[in-house]
């Protein structure tokens, strides 16, 4: 184990040239390093944050669905079959012609009664309109306010005005709180979002969106422990700028406000050409020119461009 952690460490991957991870972890008096360990402090906060965000979706955002006209009805439940529900769970939820059959001489039903029952059974794990109008307002909180807790913790910032400054004195450069509170609570949310996948209802998307929360959990920590945070901040805003405009269209869709939907997916759409197709991919030619910059930052860049 200490070989693979030696080579996966190796501080020619991670760091520039003549400096050793050991030249960060003892800091002068009154100055701060990033270290892996203080993400640790992630792990509490995202359970917080889940726990914000069951209370958030059952007493506020339920409240303004019943506001709006949404009501957590339940749809029509298949009639309760022991042989069916044994199909459904463990072979198929969609049984083809061969199994149809099977189950109706079986059953002595109709074929086309087994079919419905399978149907009904499906829509009865799909998350009603009320869940998913819930589901986004919280999401819609949550990055709204992020991204104004970015903004205004860049506007201050230089490197937001003059990408140059993610470099100058790398990677002796200090961690400020105002930096480490926006990288943990993204941190956070983005693990809080992972725990949810296995307590929410399953979607066809399921291992879409673990993979790529798994891959933004592991480029904002490893951006981190290297001391790339004035970068990653960068980024992290650039992303938070249009997420929060979809999930406001997804709550109009969901109240029927359709003018209103169609106008901030316009938008949406907008904001997002501009900061994920122009601002994100100028600002990565930017950093990829950088003297002093290690050799894998255009690779984890080009990483996140993918997965965005």
């Amino acid at each position: 184990m200490a070989a693979l952690s030696a080579w996966f460490w190796n501080e020619r991957f991670w760091l520039p040239h003549n400096v050793t991870w050991a030249d960060l972890a003892d800091p002068a008096p009154g100055v701060e390093y990033p270290k892996a360990g203080h993400l640790l402090a992630a792990l509490p906060l995202a359970v917080g944050i889940f726990a914000v965000r069951i209370l958030f979706e059952r007493f506020i955002a339920s409240a303004c669905a019943r506001r709006l006209h949404i009501q957590a009805g339940v749809g029509r439940r298949a009639q309760p079959n022991a042989v069916l529900e044994k199909v459904f769970t463990s072979i198929t939820t969609n049984p083809d012609t061969r199994h149809l059959d099977g189950l109706s001489k079986q059953l002595d039903w109709d074929v086309r009664k087994v079919q419905r029952w399978f149907r009904h059974r499906r829509n009865q794990d799909k998350p009603g309109t009320h869940t998913k109008f819930c589901e986004s307002m919280w999401r819609f909180t949550f990055y709204l306010g992020i991204f104004i807790y970015g903004l205004q913790f860049l506007w201050q910032s230089p490197w937001l005005w003059d990408t140059r400054h993610c470099w100058y004195g790398y990677p002796y450069q200090v961690m400020t709180s105002g930096l480490y509170h926006y990288y943990v609570i993204e941190l956070a949310f983005y693990w809080s979002l992972m725990f949810s996948q296995f307590i929410d209802i399953k979607r066809k998307d399921f291992l879409v969106m673990f993979i790529h929360h798994l891959a933004t959990v592991g480029l904002v920590s490893f951006s981190y422990a290297n001391n790339m945070a004035r970068v990653g901040s960068l980024v992290l805003c650039v992303h938070d700028t249009s997420d929060f405009l979809l999930e406001a269209a997804k709550m109009a869709n969901y109240a029927k406000y359709q003018r209103l939907c169609d106008f901030l997916f316009i938008v949406f759409s907008v904001v997002f050409f501009i900061t994920r197709l122009v601002i994100y991919p100028l600002s990565h030619k930017a950093v990829k020119g950088k003297p002093q910059c290690p050799s894998h930052v255009t690779v984890c860049i080009q990483f996140a461009n993918q997965i965005s």
